[in-house]
């Protein structure tokens, strides 16, 4: 009886050292990441198929990721795992890009499995689709098992972000980079790279005030890098570093905002008259990023903003806009039955803040050139002087669109 006794409480101890270590495992899939900062991600990322671990149970998060390994986490983070372990691009990805890269997909890429390569390299599938779509110039790389290091993650980031986003406005992001005290051991090209990663929120500095320029990129850094790209929320809220009176957080599409920094006041108060000209219109108008578009009527403005990006099937009527890298200002109008009527309250409200007392001298040749080209008229393209500015008009007759670009003469 007493041994019997002593094995049912042996037994009872083996059970429950078993369940505890089941329950361990399930909560951590890995024997080295219980307790590591990036844990959360790790498991997040894991269970998506984004990265694995290794045979003997182990993840290494802080073991450097090669090149290879990041670009295919980067092309694998854009997809959705389904139930029967196939991938497909996730749909606001495939929304996210171009016409000419949703192309690429659709034709070049059709049948793309987001499977590694058996014969041969096998991290090809990934390079290319990633190449193709712009993400990375691969002839950049001459050894793709190399370790990623900062300044390599924040190109491919940069230029992911140019393809799948928009780029932040590079004055600011570029002035917030350069609170970090090793940025000028990266070159001018990178320096570029990383200021845009810092303003998106997506990489950000030490503790000690470096961003960490050479420094190797960890499995565990790469997934939460990856996690913040591809999930907005998941983002670093960035600030600027003091309070800039031409500095101004604009909307952007999707519902997010952006950093612009204007050249000067002119600039910087414009962008309030492109809001006056906007309420002149009343729901058929939005002004993202720096400019304000015109719509005919809600029909077509629901058709603009239901196209892809770049489309030119469906365009709004008129757009008023500011272009602060080039200190330009610009008037764009598609002609057709109304257009000038409908719009003329905005255009001349835009105008006369520009012109000043020359804005009746822009009116003349507004109108004398909107006239013809709406009549059909050829009219060649010209440059023309009011007051301190140079305006430039550029028409396209065929498709009736006339551009007023308009700069401060030299």
């Amino acid at each position: 009886m007493r041994r019997l006794s002593l094995f049912v409480i042996i037994l009872a101890l083996l059970s429950t050292g078993s369940a505890a270590y089941a329950q361990e495992s399930k909560d951590s899939p890995f024997k080295d990441i219980k307790g590591h900062w990036a844990e959360p991600t790790i498991k997040e990322m894991v269970a998506r198929g984004i990265l694995d671990g290794y045979p003997n149970g182990s993840f290494r998060p802080d073991e450097p990721v090669k090149v290879d390994q990041f670009i295919k986490m980067l092309i694998l983070s854009y997809t959705t795992l389904h139930q029967n372990g196939e991938r497909s691009w996730s749909p606001a990805f495939l929304q996210s890009l171009s016409p000419e890269n949703q192309t690429i997909l659709k034709q070049d890429y059709r049948y793309y499995t987001f499977k590694a390569a058996t014969v041969g390299y096998w991290a090809k599938p990934y390079i290319d689709v990633a190449s193709d779509l712009h993400f990375l110039n691969k002839s950049r790389y001459s050894d793709f098992q190399a370790d990623m290091t900062r300044e390599n993650v924040a190109e491919v980031l940069y230029y992911t972000l140019q393809e799948t986003e928009f780029l932040e406005d590079s004055q600011f992001s570029q002035t917030l980079a350069r609170a970090y005290g090793d940025l000028m051991s990266a070159t001018d090209r990178e320096q570029k790279f990383i200021a845009e990663a810092l303003v998106k929120g997506i990489m950000q500095g030490y503790p000690n005030g470096y961003f960490g320029v050479g420094d190797k990129v960890t499995r565990a850094q790469s997934l939460v890098l990856l996690q913040r790209l591809t999930d907005k929320t998941k983002r670093i809220a960035v600030r600027a570093a003091e309070e800039n009176e031409l500095q101004l957080a604009v909307p952007t599409s999707g519902g997010g905002t952006r950093v612009v920094v204007f050249p000067d006041r002119r600039m910087r108060d414009a962008y309030d008259v492109l809001k006056q000209a906007g309420a002149l219109r009343g729901s058929n108008q939005d002004l993202l990023d720096t400019r304000l578009r015109l719509f005919k009527d809600q029909k077509e403005k629901d058709a603009v903003l239901a196209s892809s990006a770049g489309s030119v099937k469906a365009q709004e009527e008129t757009a008023l806009w500011l272009d602060p890298q080039y200190n330009t200002y610009g008037i764009t109008i598609n002609l057709h039955e109304g257009t000038l009527a409908r719009n003329r309250e905005a255009v001349e409200t835009f105008a006369n803040y520009l012109f000043g007392y020359q804005a009746a001298t822009f009116r003349k040749w507004f109108d004398e050139v909107c006239t013809h080209v709406e009549a059909g008229t050829k009219v060649s393209s010209k440059q023309v002087l009011i007051g301190e500015d140079t305006v430039n008009i550029m028409i396209d007759t065929a498709d009736k669109r006339v551009v007023f670009s308009i700069a401060r003469k030299s």
